[in-house]
């Protein structure tokens, strides 16, 4: 099925854009918005709404095949590409990208979709929103040329050999890590509750009270209002660097709090994601290797998530192939193209690292649905309820798109 017309539209996404540099350099809180000026190129203020752009592919038979271009909440920090405002980008997408790939077949999704994240315009590749959302569109375009999922596609043309099922779905709460955390037991999420603890004063403690007392509050929580006896949730909690942090790197006195989280967090199975942040690639590598291998030799079942300094393809077959850490976070927009994120998976399987399949609160319903199936069809770990912040919304979209494709999928057997 070839392409004959690609449009475009506007849209918001489920959160918000954030000056990051800004914010580490002591903006303030008030409510919602932050206090003062935007540092970062770009900016029109500290926090502003999240951008979007549908790109629509219009296939000969009248089909219109949707994906959505979408960057991460701190757009334009840490090495990543400029601010993603639809305004900048839906002329490049209309204009050369559309020449460039107006008549071109679709059925082949790997081929087509390699071709578009190596894609460049002036000797420079596409936006990393770019190549996220037009990928999408391409995967979409060619399940309605064959009338098949878009898991079926990925696990036909990558011969995933996995079988389609439900994986766990992670569920994020940002501060707001109490009221929505009742909203996961209410909903029974498989894996919460992310937590957002970014700070060592104000939310880990100064001597890692804090966290712990959380954890034994979760669970207590849990136990007393799971409506099942047999839902045992997986507790996952971001600490953002802020344990080494704390305790200066140093894997003994790590290894020895993790220990302790386990006790509290007894009769559930405990995960921590970022323990550390040494600043560096190669050294947060060693770092997360060196603390698995600890929590191992001393019998600690913590699992810990690769984060910081892992983030594109290649970050994540190097963190993977030197097992530094039990489960890798695989961030879908950073990765460009999802053909990235499919291979990204399956290389975990391949070294025997779990996967987590996440991204971005600041995405869209299209996006959240189209990485469902690539964690299905991959066999991911677990997979990311998104966007927002507000836990039923990011549930509903993810789980209701996980039955539908399994239903389709099953019905044709």
């Amino acid at each position: 099925m070839k392409i004959v017309d690609i449009i475009c539209s506007e849209g918001k996404t489920g959160f918000y854009f954030d000056d990051q540099k800004a914010i580490k350099q002591g903006a303030k809180n008030d409510g919602m918005f932050y206090l003062g000026e935007p540092v970062t190129e770009g900016f029109d203020s500290i926090r502003q709404p999240g951008e979007s752009i549908s790109v629509m592919i219009v296939l000969e038979d009248g089909q219109v095949a949707l994906g959505d271009c979408a960057a991460v909440q701190y757009s334009g920090a840490g090495g990543r590409d400029p601010l993603f405002l639809a305004k900048d980008f839906i002329p490049i997408i209309e204009g050369e990208i559309k020449d460039r790939l107006v008549g071109k077949e679709t059925k082949n999704f790997k081929e087509l979709a390699e071709e578009i994240d190596g894609m460049k315009i002036d000797g420079k590749k596409l936006h990393t929103a770019i190549r996220y959302g037009l990928t999408q569109s391409i995967l979409d375009a060619s399940a309605k040329a064959q009338n098949i999922t878009k898991a079926e596609v990925i696990k036909k043309e990558y011969k995933t050999d996995v079988d389609l099922k439900r994986i766990p779905i992670f569920t994020q709460s940002g501060d707001d890590r109490y009221l929505n955390a009742d909203k996961m037991i209410i909903k029974q999420a498989d894996v919460m509750p992310h937590g957002l603890f970014n700070n060592v004063e104000e939310k880990l403690g100064l001597k890692g009270e804090k966290l712990k007392g959380y954890v034994e509050w979760l669970t207590k929580r849990v136990l007393d209002h799971r409506a099942d006896e047999n839902y045992n949730p997986t507790f996952h909690i971001d600490v953002y660097g802020t344990i080494g942090e704390l305790l200066d790197n140093d894997i003994e006195a790590m290894t020895k709090y993790l220990g302790e989280l386990e006790e509290v967090a007894k009769p559930f199975t405990l995960r921590i994601e970022g323990p550390m942040d040494v600043g560096e690639r190669t050294a947060q590598m060693e770092a997360m290797r060196d603390l698995r291998k600890s929590l191992e030799d001393n019998n600690i079942s913590v699992e810990l998530v690769a984060d910081e300094w892992c983030n594109t393809l290649e970050d994540v077959k190097y963190f993977a192939e030197n097992k530094a850490g039990h489960m890798i976070q695989i961030k879908s927009p950073d990765l460009g193209g999802i053909n990235n994120s499919i291979e990204a998976i399956l290389f975990c399987n391949q070294v025997g690292v779990a996967s987590y399949l996440g991204g971005t609160c600041n995405e869209t319903s299209v996006s959240s649905e189209i990485c469902t199936n690539i964690a299905i069809a991959c066999g991911a770990g677990q997979v990311l309820a998104k966007p927002g912040m507000g836990v039923d919304e990011g549930i509903m979209l993810v789980n209701n798109e996980m039955n539908r494709v399994l239903a389709l999928a099953n019905s044709r057997k």
